[in-house]
């Protein structure tokens, strides 16, 4: 059960961090190895310790939980043993197309596209896009503009990859500027984004004149920045030396040594091979043998980390090597150990990351200097069951075969004891078809952990001078088996005597369901025994067993060894305060677990029923259980409803006639508007009341077709709100158009009552102007008191 699990698990090799942080500052190495994602098989199972016990605490279930931690404690057992290298593989393919993921083909700089364009050519990924076409208009632009050394050295760098249509005059133009920049040049970055520019002129173009007129004079600008311990300046005014910039000089000076028109002075090119050596004896080293350069002087705004120095440093010492007749003597397990240092790193999760990953390796695989041999396991666990064979495979460090080899095993030996070796002195079986080095596993291995001690022995000598092996290579592997499990029994004895009062014979391979009885005065039994595939005994580094009351309190007792068996003593009487005179059922169970069994098991074996004696007065109450969270706040129980049956309908055409009943009044509302003639000599006739007339009438209509639409499809919230706007629409259409009709009215009722005071002025001016002064009083006293009741009339 949890065997093949960790046994997967330890397969897969070291750890790959999804992201490796550069930019720190220097790190303790246990510290850098988390970060490049390179763990040893120890540290590997501490981690799933980490994550067993954070798991299995939410879930509260304590036997699963003590099983995972013993196994994984049996794990550490390896803890010596150096992790697995692998080449690069399909894993590193489909990181890059996910880390380099350009926009409509186009890239954000000149550099992420070189980057990203070498990482696939590297691996032999197919670019996604037309990638040409988007990013050669940038290349053009920057080469023909007056842009700064860096700009000009990647478009270079771009064109070579994409190859696009520049010309020569182009590329005149660009030499010219570079060898300007190179005769006044006075920091490092100058000279190598300067020189690097020339050179890709010179590898795109015969027809541009780039060579050096004083490739001697630049060679000792450059090299006046070094330091006596083989790292360099960034400049002259700056004092700090980096071994950075060192990878940044070897390859500036590879440059000028290809751009000279003439023949180097041999001793300056000495002089530099000897700073090499002194540089790599700077190296750092971890304990699995790995290499890696880091800066020593930590600076807060250009610190970068292990990753990005070594790269440079490897591509620098290759790209000198390749360009200088002379050979760099090295030794070949620090070359070795720099491959592992990039291989251990796992799959990078930054594209920086990954491409100085790639390209360090791509230099590593074909150089002058030594080109390293990793030796790796497809599986570092091997089963007797299965009878698994043991296999190698030997490639370069980008996964091409290696030249014709022998793999000897030197000895092998257990992780526990390394006195006495299993295997000796052992030759494995070459296999043209698969690349495999295979080897038959003898009697003598058994289940458990052991360290293989590998030798490659080149058949070709001249392969010596070409090919770094790195002597000897320890490899962890892992042998796991189906453990016997025979003799299994549970009893039930009586105190005094010892005498079996009831036995039941037990199937581990499978759920047991037994039933038993015991009191106070009795004691449980249980005994079986365990032996490995080759017939020897087997302690497992995990066996206990579990007696949980019905009220969720749990006891558990480690099993123990008797002779050649595993047995568990429980004397119920020694117990019962510890059981807190908890009388009833007790499930049980039992687990045994081991990482090289792959059946290990956690089995329900059956249950008993004790009987003890009632609990004193001062007696220990059991602890409070934990709320079982899965209950409270899991999903419910499905909750099974059924319905009422609807009630009976009326008939259709009943209904039918009910509607035409309500539909009445309508029509008779229809034929009373006939009737009293109405018709349309009040509508607005200017245009602008007309409008807001007819607006007036479409809000109307567009209110009753809402209320239609809520009937058929719309909901509450959706008919309020609508009817929120067409409500405020109007009243304003409303207040306007009633307006219009109000003043109208007005002035026709203005005019009406003006006609008839008129008249009564008429009617009396006679008695006015004929009457005289006596009957002048009355006829004046008679007209104003007309104008009077005219005038209330009209307010």
């Amino acid at each position: 059960m949890f065997g093949p699990l960790l046994a997967d698990y330890r397969s897969t090799g070291p750890i790959s961090r999804p992201t490796l942080n550069t930019g720190s500052a220097k790190s303790s190495p246990s510290l850098l190895r988390l970060e490049r994602g390179l763990l040893a098989p120890a540290d590997s199972i501490a981690a799933l310790v980490v994550a067993v016990v954070f798991g299995m605490a939410r879930t509260r279930r304590t036997g699963f939980l003590m099983l995972a931690l013993a196994l994984a404690l049996a794990a550490l057992s390896i803890c010596n043993a150096t992790p697995i290298f692998r080449p690069v593989s399909d894993s590193h393919r489909s990181a890059a197309l996910e880390l380099f993921s350009p926009v409509d083909g186009s890239f954000a700089s000149l550099e992420e596209a070189y980057e990203a364009l070498r990482t696939f050519e590297i691996l032999g990924v197919e670019k996604k896009g037309d990638v040409s076409s988007a990013n050669c208009p940038s290349v053009t632009s920057v080469l023909g503009s007056s842009s700064a050394p860096k700009e000009l050295f990647y478009a270079l760098k771009v064109n070579s990859i994409l190859k696009c249509n520049v010309g020569d005059a182009s590329f005149e133009g660009v030499a010219s500027r570079l060898k300007a920049v190179i005769s006044d040049a006075s920091s490092l970055l100058d000279f190598y984004y300067s020189i690097g520019g020339l050179v890709l002129i010179k590898d795109q173009t015969s027809r541009v004149e780039v060579l050096l007129g004083d490739a001697e004079g630049t060679f000792q600008s450059i090299k006046a920045l070094g330091q006596s311990d083989g790292r360099w300046r960034f400049s002259s005014s700056n004092p700090e030396s980096s071994t950075y910039a060192a990878g940044l000089a070897l390859e500036a000076l590879a440059g000028v040594i290809s751009l000279a028109s003439s023949e180097i002075n041999l001793s300056m090119i000495r002089t530099v091979n000897n700073d090499i050596v002194k540089l790599f004896d700077s190296i750092e080293k971890y304990d699995d043998g790995t290499f890696y350069f880091d800066e020593k002087v930590v600076d807060a705004l250009e610190h970068r980390g292990p990753l990005s120095v070594s790269a440079s440093v490897i591509q620098g010492l290759t790209a000198f090597a390749s360009v200088t007749s002379e050979s760099i003597t090295l030794p070949e397990d620090r070359i070795l150990g720099l491959a592992k240092f990039f291989l251990g790193i796992g799959i990078p999760g930054d594209a920086k990351d990954l491409f100085n990953q790639i390209s360090s390796l791509a230099c590593l695989e074909n150089n002058r200097v030594s080109i390293p041999l990793i030796l790796s396991l497809p599986s570092a666990v091997l089963s007797l069951t299965k009878k698994d064979p043991l296999k190698v495979k030997v490639n370069t460090v980008l996964g091409s075969n290696s030249p014709p080899l022998k793999v000897k095993l030197l000895r092998a030996f257990s992780s526990v004891s390394s006195d006495v070796p299993v295997i000796e002195s052992q030759e494995l079986k070459y296999d043209p078809e698969s690349t495999f080095h295979s080897f038959i596993l003898p009697k003598t291995v058994d289940v458990g952990s052991y360290i293989f001690v590998f030798e490659l022995a080149l058949q070709d000598s001249e392969d010596g001078k070409t090919y770094a092996t790195g002597g000897q290579t320890q490899m962890p592997i892992y042998i796991t088996g189906i453990m016997k499990i025979e003799n299994a029994a549970i009893a039930v004895l009586d105190s005094d005597l010892g005498s079996v009062d009831t036995q039941k014979s037990l199937n581990l391979d499978r759920e047991n369901d037994v039933s038993l009885s015991a009191n106070h005065l009795q004691k449980l039994q249980l005994f079986f025994k365990l032996s490995t595939p080759r017939g020897h005994m087997y302690k497992p580094h995990q066996a206990f067993l579990k007696l949980k009351h019905e009220t969720k309190v749990e006891h558990v007792f480690l099993l123990g060894i008797s002779g050649k068996q595993f047995e568990l003593v429980l004397d119920f009487l020694g117990l019962v305060e510890k059981f807190f005179y908890l009388s009833g059922r007790y499930d049980i169970q039992l687990t045994v677990g081991d990482a090289a069994m792959e059946n290990s098991f956690l089995l329900p074996i059956g249950h008993i029923e004790l009987d003890l004696p009632e609990a004193p007065e001062k007696a220990p109450r059991p602890p409070l259980q934990p709320a079982d969270l899965s209950s409270r706040y899991g999903p419910k129980a499905e909750i099974a409803h059924v319905f009422r049956t609807p009630d009976k309908r009326p008939p259709k055409e009943l209904s039918l006639s009910f509607l035409g009943v309500t539909l009445l009044p309508f029509l008779g509302f229809l034929v009373g508007l006939l009737r009293l003639g109405v018709n349309l000599k009040n509508f607005p006739s200017s245009v602008l009341p007309a409008t807001f007339a007819m607006l007036f009438h479409g809000g109307i209509a567009a209110v009753l077709l809402l209320y239609v639409l809520f009937w058929l499809k719309l909901d509450l919230f959706t008919t309020l709100k609508a009817l929120g706007f067409l409500g405020v629409f109007l009243v304003f259409v409303g207040h306007r158009t009633l307006s219009f009709l109000a003043s109208t009215s007005a002035k026709e009722h203005v005019v009406y009552n003006g006609y008839w005071i008129g008249e009564l002025f008429e009617f009396c001016r006679p008695h006015i102007v004929k009457s005289g002064a006596d009957r002048t009083k009355p006829c004046s006293e008679f007209f104003f008191l007309c104008l009077i009741i005219t005038r209330n009339s009209i307010m």
